[in-house]
Formats: structure tokens, sequence, C-alpha cells
């Protein structure tokens, strides 16, 4: 009889002790994260709820079965801000299209860290610096548009080694050096890259590549 009256008791300090069955994720605190970086003068991010177990039924948030984060879509939304390291921690995400906004600032590096990314979509926005050279870890990624921005220095050559890349667009910027000819830069059409007054190429084959003073 006593070990009945004690089973209860035993009950009530396993639950007490077990960590609690909700709380927000790393990928909402990621993209909560991102809200407080942002101006959003129509309001589209009003449903970013952070008191909700995960951002599934966020808007402009879509998530596959197992409530992972695989798109986030706020494209032609007239936020505006910086972008941060935080959305290195989408680690599952394939579409992250950020088009048509007024980004500024430098793209991080850690959007290299997105292995899992099949199309990055950042074109006309008022991103500025170089181009990661992080973004040659996204081997799945296909479709890579960074056109209609204000970004500077020269295209990183460990980009020539994304082997599924489909899609480059760079035009409208202020690049410089030279245009690589290497991996998928074979099939890539001229338009990808006008309109960057300091840029030069294609590259020669067997020279040294011509970004000096870029």
């Amino acid at each position: 009889m006593a070990a009945l009256k004690t089973l209860p008791l035993l009950l009530f300090l396993v639950l007490i002790s077990a960590p609690p069955a909700f709380s927000t994720n790393s990928e909402g605190n990621a993209l909560h994260t991102l809200r407080t970086r942002l101006s959003d003068p129509t309001n589209i991010l009003q449903s970013w709820d952070p008191t909700l177990v995960n951002p599934c039924t966020w808007f402009h948030v879509t998530c596959d079965l197992q409530n992972h984060v695989i798109r986030l879509d706020l494209g032609n939304s007239n936020v505006s801000g910086r972008l941060g390291p935080e959305l290195g921690e989408l680690k599952h995400l394939q579409y992250l299209e950020l088009y048509r906004n007024n980004f500024e600032g430098k793209i991080p590096k850690e959007l290299g860290k997105l292995k899992n990314l099949v199309s990055l979509d950042l074109y006309g926005n008022r991103f500025e610096g170089n181009i990661p050279k992080s973004f040659s870890k996204l081997k799945s990624l296909r479709f890579l548009r960074m056109n209609d921005n204000r970004l500077t220095g020269s295209i990183p050559r460990e980009l020539t080694a994304l082997s599924n890349l489909k899609v480059f667009d760079v035009s409208n910027n202020d690049l410089c050096g030279t245009i690589p000819i290497d991996g998928p830069f074979t099939s890539f059409p001229m338009q990808s890259f006008d309109n960057n007054s300091r840029l030069n190429g294609p590259e020669l084959r067997g020279l040294v590549p011509y970004d000096f003073g870029c």
C-alpha cells in the first residue's frame, strides 16, 4: 500500500522535472530576430508571433511535414533593413526569396550554411559589398540572382564549383575584375553580367584572372 501511495508523488516529480513539451524552436527564433531588424510599413509580418511553437503558421513561411522551414518568401514586400547571421540557422531552407525590397548592407556570409538551398533571389535591393565566397558551399543551388544591387569586388572564383547552378545574374552592380569561364560559367549568357562598368571578360583560358586593383 505504501508503494502505491508513492506513485502519484513520483509521477509528479517526473512531470515537473521534464522539459516543457512546447517551446519556440531555433528557426522561429531566427526569423523573429530577422523581424526585429526590419522595417515593415505594410505589416506583412504581423503574423510572426514568437510565442508559437514553430513558425509554420506564419505568413510568407513554408514548412515541410517535419515542421522545418523550407521557404521564406518576402519578395516585393516593401520591407527594408539589414540581414543578419541568424538566417544561417534555417538549415533546411530551400528557397530564399527577398527580391525587390529595400534591403541594404552586406550579404551575410552565413547564408553559405544553407546547404539545402536551391534558389537564392536577392535582386532589386540595395545590397553592397562583396559577393560572399561562402556561397561556394551551396552545392544544391540552381538559381542565384543578385542583379540590380550595389555589389562591388570581383566574382569569387570559388563559385565555379557550383556544378548545379543553372541561372546566375549579377547585372547592374559595380563589380570588377574578370568573368570566370570554368564550371557553370561556361553556359551563362553575357547579359548576366551587363552594366558592371569595371567588369571585364570573359577570362582567357590559361591566364591568371585579371582582378588586380579590383
